[in-house]
């Protein structure tokens, strides 16, 4: 099973991020949340080939606003 190590880059807020291990690969439009606060996800990507079954994920994200 492969395990997602994701860092997670806020940008439009004062909040820190984080990083996060996942079963689930993100996916630019989802909605994560970090600590109490709601994000969606902006961008996506690798941030070096998989080792066995860790894949290393970069996110950047910004506060969810609803539309």
């Amino acid at each position: 099973m492969a395990v997602y190590k994701i860092s997670y880059v806020v940008i439009g807020s004062d909040h820190p991020g984080g990083i996060v291990n996942s079963s689930v690969r993100p996916q630019i439009g989802d909605q994560v949340k970090i600590g109490e606060q709601l994000f969606e996800t902006i961008e996506v990507f690798e941030l070096m080939p998989p080792r066995k079954d860790f894949h290393y994920i970069h996110v950047t994200c910004q506060p969810y606003n609803p539309k």
